[in-house]
């Protein structure tokens, strides 16, 4: 339920400072336009659209090599941005290159904190540039990285784009089958590989999926190995291989910019793909980047010479957007590793390690730290950091009172949520608004969401469908390889024809803010109730004995099992199973106690980090297992073992 209870207002100072400020007082300057309110301000943008986003264009200055003709033509799912324009977001990125502070820090389990410089990028990117484009790299080509999220990435994805080449990355800790399901649909010109990397105080060769995915996908001319696990690695196999170092030896032709229409493709990611070929789902320089100068700084409040972290790995899109806060002249901060090795202090002792500004995680992560009973304000310096951020899952309201209590009691806190389909956030901080505990602070601007009950109209105060109303530049382009946007249609505009159904569940306060019920297509039907299983969780979290949990609702058999991860010491008892149902009962309702409580060892996941409900119910309704998943793009495979077998009893 939404909370009426403040736990945080931004101070004066936090206003007075904050980017959107100095658009709303550019706006009343410029334009005449003044606004009482933020919900003023947001209710003009998404009924102005076409107003609002030349906005932006103007206020960031975007530069354009020519002119569009019309800000917005069409409708969804076929709306055209800024036509005739002629951008490069590259570009922009390297606008901001300065000597004052570096443009990348770095770190991972096996390597120093260290800088890299706008000098040094800008260096590097144009030798990767200059080699692409001997390789024959066109606008338009795709280029295709299996590898973590260390600085070569960054460089990678900055030279494609220069040129107007398509980017799209996988994580090494993919498979081979994740990789090649992938790649195999925009066929890339040039690979760029790992030999191996470490997680966890653990090494991992992928030399052997290497091989293999350069092996099935016959449209790459040229492989360039980054040897990161083995120095001493070599490319002799990979298709046309050629060693990092020597792709970016010899003399560099100047760094230059490719202009490309605004809706040219940028990047390619990817749904989670737990089941069937993931969709390639393809997004825009102009649509990236007028969404990007917008949300950094207006709802992540990123300033120049600021330092922006978020824990990610290259095949998740929060990897891509750390990338944009180098529009805005931030450092980046990488780190490869995980996040609990060899403890869960590791990221806060990069927050101080690095004078951090803006850390950016999870909410399972920031839940681990307060299960733990963490308290990173008693061992480091926190004194440069603005902003927590957590996005992947609903934060409970719980995790709001231990950020507060244990990491800094005026830090803003912003929780977020948006996905893969925009590559940015629907909904997140304002730097003006109270925070209420437990709630996301606010609608972003342009983007006209609203929650809608079964009857498809718009509800406050309400559970509803989370829908877009009206178009937004961060929508895909299209999905790659989908003639007549067939898929791209029934992914969103099915159930709503011409409006964007999300496929989540929202709840939005009479004062503004928003409550997340997690994935509609997990909806829990208990006695024709519509229950999203995030308020199970957050229910949960206040459970001591509980680390993790899981919830199905087998509809035909109307079984409604809850499977528990312990944590140590802890047993599924009578007093433990008791505790649970009142919790539940009295937090949520009556119908949201399960009809049977099982203790497992873990809760399967996928590699972004995403509880993989729908496979389960589907694997426990019966559905073949080959269709009803893709082990390779979980994070922990073996964890579904046990539903398999459950299965099988049932």
């Amino acid at each position: 339920m939404p909370s009426e209870e403040i736990i945080w207002r931004p101070s004066p100072a936090t206003i007075a400072n904050a980017r959107l400020t100095g658009y709303r007082t550019w706006l009343k300057e410029r334009h005449g336009m003044h606004f009482q309110t933020y919900h003023d301000l947001w209710q003009w943008s998404v009924e102005h659209i076409e107003t609002f986003w030349e906005s932006i264009w103007e206020y960031f200055g975007v530069d354009s090599s020519a002119p569009y003709d019309h800000v917005l033509q069409g409708k969804m799912p076929d709306a055209q941005w800024f036509a005739g324009a002629r951008i490069n977001y590259a570009q922009h990125i390297f606008r901001n290159a300065t000597d004052t502070h570096p443009a990348v820090m770095f770190k991972s389990e096996r390597h120093p904190l260290t800088e890299i410089s706008w000098e040094e990028l800008t260096d590097q990117v144009a030798r990767l540039r200059t080699f692409l484009r001997r390789c024959g790299v066109q606008p338009g080509d795709r280029v295709a990285a299996y590898v973590p999220n260390i600085p070569e990435a960054t460089v990678g994805f900055l030279a494609a784009c220069s040129l107007g080449a398509v980017w799209s990355s996988c994580s090494p800790d993919f498979g081979a089958d994740s990789v090649i399901d992938r790649f195999a649909q925009i066929e890339p010109k040039v690979l760029i590989c790992v030999d191996g990397y470490q997680y966890g105080g653990k090494s991992f060769d992928k030399m052997d999926v290497v091989r293999q995915i350069a092996r099935q996908l016959p449209s790459v001319e040229k492989s360039v190995l980054i040897p990161y696990l083995d120095p001493e690695a070599t490319a002799d196999a990979l298709n046309g291989g050629e060693l990092w170092d020597r792709a970016l030896a010899g003399d560099p032709e100047p760094l230059a910019y490719a202009q490309v229409p605004f809706d040219h493709p940028i990047w390619v990611l990817y749904s989670s793909g737990t089941t069937g070929v993931p969709k390639a789902i393809t997004h825009s320089h102009g649509g990236m980047l007028l969404e990007h100068l917008k949300y950094l700084a207006f709802h992540n409040d990123v300033h120049r010479g600021e330092r922006f972290f978020w824990f990610s790995t290259t095949g998740w899109m929060m990897w891509n957007y750390v990338q944009a806060a180098m529009l805005h002249g931030a450092t980046i901060v990488l780190y490869d590793g995980s996040p609990g090795y060899p403890d869960l202090d590791v990221l806060w002792r990069l927050v101080q390690d690095t004078g951090m500004e803006h850390f950016g995680t999870s909410a399972p992560f920031l839940i681990a730290c307060m299960k733990a009973g963490l308290s990173p304000k008693m061992r480091f310096d926190f004194s440069r950091l603005r902003s927590v951020s957590s996005t992947g899952a609903p934060l409970p309201p719980e995790a709001f009172d231990w950020v507060f209590a244990h990491v800094d009691s005026d830090i803003c806190l912003w929780s977020m949520s948006g996905g893969t389909d925009v590559c940015t956030a629907f909904v997140g901080g304002c730097p003006e608004l109270p925070l209420h505990r437990g709630e996301i602070q606010c609608r972003a601007l342009g983007c006209a969401l609203y929650a809608y009950n079964p009857a498809g109209e718009p509800v406050v105060g309400e559970v509803g469908e989370m829908v877009i109303t009206r178009p937004m530049p961060s929508m895909p382009v299209f999905f790659w390889n989908d003639p007549g946007k067939q898929r791209y249609r029934a992914s969103y505009f099915d159930h709503y024809p011409g409006i964007w159904r999300h496929g989540d569940w929202v709840e939005i306060s009479p004062h503004g803010g928003l409550t997340m019920y997690g994935r509609s297509d997990a909806t829990l039907n208990r006695q024709g109730v519509r229950i999203g299983t995030a308020e199970i969780y957050r229910a949960l979290h206040g459970i001591e004995a509980v680390r993790d949990a899981l919830i199905v609702h087998l509809d035909e058999r109307d079984y409604m099992p809850l499977f528990v991860v312990l944590n140590p010491g802890y047993a599924l008892d009578a007093d433990l199973r008791k505790e649970i149902k009142a919790t539940l009962r009295q937090r949520c309702s009556p119908r949201h106690v399960p009809d049977e409580m099982i203790a497992v060892a873990d809760i399967p996941y996928t590699i972004s980090g995403k509880k993989m409900e729908a496979p389960v119910k589907k694997i426990l309704s019966g559905q073949p297992v080959t269709t009803s998943l893709n082990r390779d793009a979980m994070r922990n495979p073996e964890a579904m073992d046990f539903f398999i077998a459950m299965a099988g009893k049932l």
